[in-house]
């Protein structure tokens, strides 16, 4: 469908209009306007019911700005960047990698050097003036900012959710009752400075994120739940580029998905796609290339939709390894481990770090017991082949040479082990997937539009209407509409213009029924309601309309209805 025409819909009706209008707008921003805001708040309140009552994950909430450590160890400060290009004569600037979209399987996997010359090859002129272009340059793409007066500290609007959870991991799994594996979500806003945001709500520099952390056993991959899933047939494109349909189990055991619990949210991301309105057959799973792989990642897969934009991604999901956690421990010092407790102690010959006290003790003195004990709970990774480590006691830093120290093995009876958990990551773009159902749900025929959304995520659940706004029409229609919204469902009252046009206006909106009161519901207390798609109606008690509504909201085809005549 195309795009222009959905966002003018958006725009007119009120789910979407470009923020701060009023200056010209600015690209990659956009307002949710009532509905848009209601649509968004059902695909959240939906995906909490898959994860966290479906699946168990624990929800927590972190803010938004972060100090530039925790971005430092995640990667992005050194590796989150896009590459764009610049006019010379105009100075409009351009992501390097789309003005190459159509010219190279993936520019995306490209260097500076590869992708200026494909630029190069192709001609690439500026779309605005058809000035020069630069070449290729990095651009980091996090919001920098600072935290506290004067020269404060260095920080960034955080470009996802994650890392919150990774952070908070140690409170977490005291939380969980210190088992693994144990999941977190985080719903909220993200921000990234995007060289040149313009397809509408597909590239936003601030955005809406819905993101889930399964932390699980390095070395246990299994999933309780993909049993009951194993024959479900989805459409992968694999790596190797030959598309098929084929069940997850056909899939794990030939692996091309890594292992269940990756294949298992694999499936509930295509699921729920389903559940809030995209059509599976424009639907498709597809891996990351070896070149595509984000650093963190061992393996991805992403839900894409077919688009007027084209294909799309809308969700990642990603098994990250052991990648984040270790590299926050390994910057901060802390202890995100798990533990995982035999059932008889074993005797494990294991490296630790053997402090020297005969070098401590003349170097540090009085404190030295305190190094040595602090160089004894340090892991053996930290030391191996440096010159130096850099202890840190009660805030107070010691730096300890190699000398006063040595790695070494011992066997030792123990009743666990500690081990950094490996992370399964379904990464969801809240404003994609919303733009996605609106795509798929869009109906026009000659001047009429439809949006056949989905009772879940309608923002409006029902139409009501007095056939005329007197004889007491009105006071039935709005007993009625009383009655829908004391209970919790979204309802409008209209009683302005032709039944026609009402019809049309809830239409558009993507109102699943309309319950119109007419002259006759005076004498028998019968109601009309209207189904949106097929443009059925049935008369039905009025003191059945809320039990009539409820059902439609809960998927219980119109047909149906017939039984509360």
């Amino acid at each position: 469908m195309d795009p222009q025409e959905i966002l003018s819909l958006c725009k007119r009706r009120g789910f979407l209009w470009p923020a701060y209008d009023i200056y010209g707008s600015v690209a990659g921003l956009y307002d949710y306007g009532p509905l848009g805001t209601a649509m968004k708040n059902s695909i959240e309140n939906y995906w909490r019911q898959l994860y966290v009552l479906g699946e168990g994950f624990i929800e927590i909430n972190c803010p938004v700005v972060a100090p530039e450590p925790v971005f430092k160890a995640s990667g992005h400060v050194d590796a989150f960047s896009d590459m764009y290009v610049e006019c010379n004569s105009c100075g409009e600037t351009y992501r390097a990698d789309h003005l190459a979209a159509d010219k190279h399987p993936n520019p995306a996997s490209l260097n500076e050097e590869q992708l200026g010359k494909v630029l190069k090859e192709i001609g690439a002129k500026c779309l605005e003036c058809g000035g020069e272009l630069t070449s290729p340059k990095r651009f980091n793409l996090m919001f920098k900012t600072s935290i506290g007066a004067g020269r404060g500290k260095v920080a960034y609007l955080r470009p996802e959710t994650a890392q919150g959870m990774f952070v908070n991991f140690s409170q977490m799994y005291r939380y969980g009752r210190e088992k693994l594996p144990f999941g977190a979500v985080q719903v909220g806003r993200a921000f990234r400075n995007e060289i040149s945001p313009r397809q509408g709500l597909l590239r936003l520099r601030e955005f809406n994120m819905m993101e889930a952390e399964l932390f699980v056993h390095p070395e246990d991959k299994t999933w309780p739940k993909f049993k009951d899933v194993k024959g479900e047939v989805l459409p992968l494109v694999p790596n190797s580029g030959d598309s098929r349909s084929m069940s997850l189990d056909d899939a794990v055991n030939e692996k091309i998905i890594r292992n269940e619990v990756l294949a298992y949210f694999v499936w509930l991301t295509f699921k729920f796609a389903v559940d809030i309105g995209m059509d599976p057959k424009r639907l498709r799973l597809r891996q990351h290339i070896k070149t595509e792989m984000a650093h963190y990642a061992s393996d991805c897969w992403d839900l894409e939709a077919e688009l007027g934009y084209g294909w799309t991604e809308l969700v990642g999901v990603a098994d990250r390894g052991s990648y984040d956690v270790q590299a926050h421990i390994d910057h901060s010092g802390a202890d995100l481990t798990a533990f995982e407790r035999f059932e008889e102690p074993k005797e494990i010959e294991q490296e630790v770090v053997k402090p020297n006290f005969g070098a401590l003790g003349p170097l540090f003195r009085g404190e030295a017991k305190m190094v040595s004990e602090a160089l004894a709970g340090l892991s053996t990774e930290k030391v191996k082949g440096k010159k130096e480590v850099t202890v840190d006691l009660d805030g107070k830093k010691f730096v300890v040479p190699a000398s006063c120290y040595e790695v070494v093995r011992k066997i030792e009876k123990v009743s666990g082990r500690k081990l950094v958990p490996h992370v399964i990551e379904p990464s969801y773009g809240v404003d994609r997937m919303l733009y996605a159902v609106l795509d798929h749900s869009y109906v026009k025929k000659e001047d009429y539009v439809t949006l056949r959304l989905k009772p879940i995520v309608a923002p409006i659940k029902a139409g009501v209407f007095p056939l005329m706004p007197r004889d007491g029409l009105d006071t039935i229609a709005l007993e009625i509409f009383d009655e829908l919204t004391r209970s919790g469902i979204t309802a409008y009252y209209d009683d302005s213009g032709s039944i026609g046009r009402r019809y049309a206006r809830m239409d558009e909106v993507g109102t699943p029924c309309c319950i119109t009161v007419d002259y006759d519901s005076k004498d028998d207390h019968s109601v009309t309601i209207r189904d949106r798609d097929s443009t059925s109606q049935i008369r039905v008690k009025k003191d059945h309309v809320l039990e009539a509504v409820k059902a439609l909201m809960d998927g219980v085809g119109f047909e149906s209805l017939a039984k509360m005549k």
